[in-house]
């Protein structure tokens, strides 16, 4: 289990002496447990990736804005914490095979127009769910309704 192997991790991060990963571990940790105590649930891997993914979006909006604001030094560390926790996540799928499975999602629900657009998201996430950046997968989709 994912949640397993950020425990070792951390484990491992703490016998080294690598305080940089280390934090960063923990906080992936405090977001997995954070999120088990307000649902009230004991997460699995899909559950896990949702959460890593949300911290890999922030880090993403983060590194923006800093650098933005010229802010070079933070944007930094946000990159290394981005790159710890795409560590977690699976490989990502090639562009190529995410419009398959756009193309798969289209014939099989019969999506039109941009009314079935949510309808259509809810068939590809379970599918690209840590495997590709959603919001590019939403951009890609929404092209091809709007044609």
């Amino acid at each position: 289990m994912l949640k397993q192997r950020l425990i070792d991790d951390m484990k491992a991060a703490m016998k080294a002496g690598d305080k940089p990963r280390l934090g960063i571990i923990r906080l992936i940790n405090a977001a997995i447990k954070q999120r088990e105590v307000d649902e009230r649930i004991l997460l699995d891997d899909t559950g896990v990736l949702a959460v890593l993914e949300k911290m890999v979006k922030q880090r993403r909006d983060s590194i923006a804005q800093f650098q933005a604001a010229g802010r070079d030094d933070l944007a930094a560390a946000e990159r290394f914490e981005l790159e710890v926790c795409q560590a977690y996540l699976p490989e990502a799928l090639p562009e190529a095979e995410i419009a398959a499975l756009i193309d798969e999602a289209l014939a099989a629900t019969g999506a039109a127009s941009m009314r079935d657009m949510g309808r259509l998201m809810g068939v590809l996430k379970p599918k690209l769910q840590g495997r590709a950046d959603m919001g590019a997968v939403s951009r890609q989709v929404k092209a091809r309704l709007q044609t």
